[in-house]
């Protein structure tokens, strides 16, 4: 296991099962201020998403946990998705957003604007959110942030998008301690160990940034960011 000499969430050398009891502490404090009576969750197939409804189920149950795919017409790793359901059995919703962006898009474009890369990225992930907050609100529920701390030091979060949401259970951990943290829980291998992609464009995180988030976390642990 990997481990730490600098403090991580208030605590030494991180370990998933002390992890794990201080965001169960923090969060079933959160609950029972807010009162919420459903997390709404966006699973993307990818291992932040499926950890952090993991995370909920285990400390709420998962009658309280609803999961919303999110595809953009077609979405290449929705195997990974449907896999992340089955092993988490919780409720599920799917809203395609590919018509809402289409529309979105050529009304930019009518006005004789350009869609960039970054437009064509950051949009749907806002638009994901959109319908993520509607059906947490129809429910009576909140949305659960599913960033973490490797993706907002290097900024690879859609301001709106990804990294909003009423609670965020992993915004302390680094993707290296969310995949431990994961395994821990019993997320299956495959998922844990996926290749990180947005599944909104053809290349992974990683090729994007021109590093590994196993080299940024080995950073951000050691100088304490």
């Amino acid at each position: 296991m990997t481990q730490y000499n600098i403090p991580m969430n208030g605590f030494y050398n991180f370990t998933p099962d002390l992890a794990f009891k201080t965001i169960k502490e923090h969060w079933m404090a959160w609950d029972n201020e807010v009162k919420p009576k459903t997390y709404a969750v966006g699973i993307s197939g990818g291992i932040d998403s499926t950890c952090v409804a993991a995370l909920a189920c285990k400390i709420f149950g998962k009658d309280k946990v609803v999961g919303v795919s999110l595809p953009c017409d077609c979405q290449k790793d929705m195997d990974d998705v449907n896999a992340a359901f089955e092993h988490l059995g919780i409720k599920r919703v799917t809203i395609d957003i590919g018509d809402a962006f289409a529309s979105l898009k050529n009304g930019i474009e009518n006005n004789c604007i350009e869609l960039t890369d970054v437009c064509k990225t950051n949009m749907p992930a806002r638009l994901r959110m959109t319908a993520l907050y509607g059906v947490a609100q129809c429910l009576g529920g909140v949305t659960v942030n599913t960033c973490n701390r490797s993706e907002s030091i290097l900024g690879n979060d859609t301001l709106f998008g990804d990294d909003c949401g009423s609670y965020g259970p992993i915004q302390k951990l680094t993707k290296t301690e969310v995949k431990a943290i994961a395994a821990w829980l019993g997320v299956p291998e495959n998922l844990v160990n996926k290749i990180p992609v947005d599944g909104l464009q053809p290349l992974s995180d990683e090729d994007r940034l021109g590093i590994t988030y196993a080299k940024v976390d080995d950073y951000i642990r050691s100088t304490g960011q």
